[in-house]
């Protein structure tokens, strides 16, 4: 799984436990294609601190998971469990 998946996926796990800025950076960069100059431009920040607050943002959700391995966690429930309806039960839940 490359970086920018791995980063997405974390996100709809832990997003809320971000900051709202560190919320928005995030969104703009990964899901709105925004560059740094761009980002940095519309919140009158310097790109410099775009960049900061998105590596910060990187760091915290990967430590997140680190933690508490939702995302890991989550994987291997899916891998041992075979029966089709009682998946989709589960991921209904999750």
């Amino acid at each position: 799984m490359d970086k920018t998946t791995k980063l997405n996926i974390l996100y709809d796990y832990y997003g809320n436990l971000l900051t709202k800025p560190e919320q928005s950076h995030f969104e703009d960069y990964y899901f709105h294609n925004l560059t740094l100059a761009e980002i940095a431009t519309n919140n009158n920040l310097s790109r410099n601190a775009v960049h900061k607050a998105i590596k910060s943002s990187e760091l915290k959700l990967n430590t997140y998971e680190d933690k508490l391995k939702l995302f890991y966690k989550n994987n291997q429930i899916k891998q041992v469990i075979k029966d089709k309806e009682l998946l989709n039960q589960l991921e209904d839940l999750i």
